[in-house]
């Protein structure tokens, strides 16, 4: 099975981000992230994208009916019902809802586990623009940066194969299918994460690429690439 395929690899990366891959398969998707870094990049997006998801759940109290239920559904309810009885009696009550406890666990704990997975994955928010992520590689297929573009703003993160340039800056471009002149994003962050500003060419113009280039200190001195070093695209999951 080629688990490198971007449609089993998209799959096997979001059910180990819900926590939904277990037992031997878990434990060979790590192994394949040790392997591979086309794994590893799957899995920080599908990281980024569920956890942006989590966030924008709202918190909801529950009632007191589902606490009721609750309750009873692991025994508790039963508890000190009947004042009149002894307390032997209500040591062998309290042993039977314990063993109830137990049996029942598991399967709130799993079923609970399924409902987040559905609702990180249902949820969605009709007024935002769903995020969209992009890695920039070297020629060697190195991931240098890890982009996440979402409603308001570009997160960058550089990672550790990037080289780093004392006398030069890296600058990011929007690069547009209509054929204009490529507009520059800001400069990369050559370690660490950076924040940019969104332009305002994103949901209005149409984009062919994100590129690179290598610029002076500063930026680029013309408002124009100087070297386009990468180019890569965006992907809405």
């Amino acid at each position: 099975m080629n688990y490198l395929l971007e449609e089993r690899r998209n799959a096997l990366a979001a059910e180990y981000v819900l926590g939904t891959l277990r037992g031997g398969a878990r434990r060979r998707y790590q192994q394949l992230m040790m392997q591979h870094q086309l794994v590893r990049e799957t899995t920080w997006v599908w990281e980024q994208y569920i956890n942006v998801l989590g966030h924008k759940l709202k918190p909801v109290e529950p009632s007191d009916k589902v606490w009721q239920t609750v309750a009873t559904q692991l025994g508790f309810a039963e508890q000190g019902t009947d004042k009149s009885s002894t307390q032997a009696d209500n040591i062998v009550e309290f042993k039977s809802a314990a063993n109830r406890i137990w049996k029942s666990v598991a399967g709130l704990a799993t079923a609970a586990a399924l409902v987040l997975a559905v609702v990180l994955i249902q949820v969605q928010q009709p007024d935002l623009t769903p995020a969209q992520y992009a890695v920039v590689q070297s020629e060697q297929a190195q991931a240098l940066w890890l982009i996440e573009v979402d409603e308001s703003q570009i997160t960058v993160k550089a990672t550790e194969k990037l080289t780093q340039q004392a006398n030069n800056d890296y600058e990011l471009w929007f690069v547009a299918a209509d054929g204009r002149a490529p507009v520059s994003l800001g400069l990369l962050p050559q370690s660490g994460e950076l924040i940019l500003p969104k332009s305002e060419l994103f949901g209005t113009v149409d984009l062919a690429a994100l590129a690179v280039s290598l610029e002076p200190l500063g930026g680029s001195p013309t408002g124009s690439p100087t070297q386009v070093l990468y180019t890569t695209e965006l992907v809405t999951l």
